[in-house]
């Protein structure tokens, strides 16, 4: 039988709570959106951007949470609630406090990942290899913000024996307060790279300073784990050493990595891999493709070596490894009797996260007359240098061989202009835009990758596309409605 997550006493006292009526069973789960809610869990009526989790109590009740926990200043307006509240002064700060409470009565060793492009695969990742070795608690999605940290801190189990942890940032300040809650063993910085420029007067070195804020929470004894072929690795370095981290590990292919890359065969669907990983040689197949992953995987076999996990094991797990929705997942278009392959890379982008999906695109060899297609939209929050970062993607598209190029959005006309008469597929202001003209043009054998910000709307394009050509048997997915 598995054991709650939290008693009520215990949940209370962390909260710093006051509660209503009867105490009330174990729980069970922790939850902030009352469509997801499961019997037994505690819902936390957080106040979000557009959503008050407090008008969605009644919702979560119906759906089985044993307990909801509330802002005094809303209790008056609550009307008949079946289940015992706990009553505190701020719902956010009550989960943060539940995080912390969580992390502390842990014995788990934690690993907390951030950086530029590849926090979320590389989390992945490691829940797969660190799991072959024991108990492993992470998160199922993005999880990396002010909500998202101490949810999944709330989330883990007492007995965990492993913690991972994406933690994200906008702005400079924000790592900070969440890697103090994570505290974690091992602190991967995945790569540094000029995403969220717009944020960042000083460029650069202000997104390398605001990474490096992840070190001011890794426990005594605990390690830095750095890309060492990114050119930021020495200014890294040093911030981790002047923050107080003991000790400095690096992963690439640079000859002197405690994690190096000896040898990768790539193709379309995984990856061959030899690699020496703190003297220790492994070869291993991961089940996704692209350099970048495999890049991160060194970190997570480093990370999984230095915190005691069995590496063999680990390995191993990472051939079942496989790209997520909007992060390289493929779709089979159905067109007639033939067939194209959708590669969706729509979970947002930046200048290095571009490169590798173009580089994902020229690994996948169209079916006979077929066509590589990119099908692009903007990247955003890249400051006064969007234009010309978005110029630039010309070179490696043409690096890439690609065929034809769709643009979608008004940063991208630099990069229509850029490219050469016979690359240009069609361009236009936005992603709804490109779907008609998209579903007209797509050609048996023609791999078609889709990329962009979030902000872009590139992730409704792809669902569009594997709609219209899904094949007679495919059920469209239902449509999600409303969120709390």
């Amino acid at each position: 039988m598995t054991a709650p997550l939290w008693s009520f006493p215990d949940l209370v006292e962390a909260v710093r709570g006051r509660p209503t009526g009867t105490s009330a069973p174990a729980v069970g789960g922790i939850s902030i959106d009352s469509r997801t809610v499961q019997p037994g869990d505690a819902f936390f009526a957080i106040k979000g951007d557009r959503f008050d989790g407090h008008d969605f109590v009644g919702a979560a009740v119906a759906h089985g949470a044993s307990v909801a926990v509330v802002a005094q200043e809303r209790l008056a307006g609550m009307g008949r609630i079946t289940v015992p509240l706990v009553v505190v002064s701020d719902v956010l700060a009550a989960l943060e406090a539940l995080g912390v409470a969580s992390r502390a009565r842990s014995r788990a060793k934690i690993v907390g990942v951030t950086g530029s492009v590849g926090k979320t695969s590389t989390k992945e990742m490691l829940g797969r290899a660190l799991a072959a070795s024991g108990e492993t608690h992470f998160s199922p999605a993005s999880f990396n913000n002010h909500w998202g940290v101490p949810l999944t801190l709330a989330r883990m189990p007492a007995s965990a024996r492993f913690g991972v942890f994406e933690i994200g940032m906008n702005h400079g300040g924000e790592i900070t307060p969440l890697t103090r809650m994570v505290r974690p063993h091992s602190a991967i910085v995945t790569t540094i790279e000029p995403v969220h420029l717009e944020h960042f007067p000083d460029g650069i070195d202000g997104i390398v300073r605001a990474k490096a804020e992840i070190f001011l929470g890794v426990e005594p004894g605990g390690a830095a784990l750095l890309n060492r072929d990114n050119p930021h690795y020495e200014a890294l370095a040093l911030l981790a050493i002047e923050a107080g981290v003991e000790r400095v590990l690096s992963f690439g292919e640079t000859a002197d990595a405690d994690a190096r890359l000896d040898r990768v065969t790539l193709d379309a669907e995984r990856s061959a891999v030899e690699a020496t990983i703190l003297g220790h040689r492994v070869v291993f197949r991961l089940g996704a493709p692209g350099r970048h992953l495999v890049q991160n995987a060194l970190a997570v076999l480093l990370a999984v070596a230095d915190l005691g996990g069995d590496l063999e094991a680990a390995t191993a797990a990472l051939v079942a490894m496989r790209a997520g929705k909007g992060r390289g997942e493929r779709s089979t278009l159905s067109i007639g009797a033939a067939e194209a392959t959708l590669i969706d890379e729509s979970y947002n982008a930046n200048p290095a996260s571009m490169r590798a999906a173009i580089a994902l695109l020229a690994q996948t060899e169209p079916v006979g007359a077929g066509r590589r297609i990119a099908v692009l939209g903007d990247m955003l929050e890249l400051g006064p240098e969007a234009t010309a970062l978005h110029a630039a993607l010309a070179g490696p598209l043409a690096a890439a061989g690609i065929d034809r190029v769709y643009l979608a959005g008004p940063l991208m006309a630099a990069l229509w202009e850029a490219l050469p008469e016979g690359r240009r597929g069609h361009y236009a202001e936005s992603a709804s835009a490109l779907e008609p003209i998209l579903s007209a043009e797509i050609a048996p054998g023609d791999v078609v990758m889709v990329k962009g910000s979030n902000g872009s709307r590139m992730g409704p394009l792809v669902e569009a596309l594997k709609s219209r050509f899904a094949s007679p048997d495919q059920a469209a997915p239902p449509r999600p409605t409303g969120i709390s």
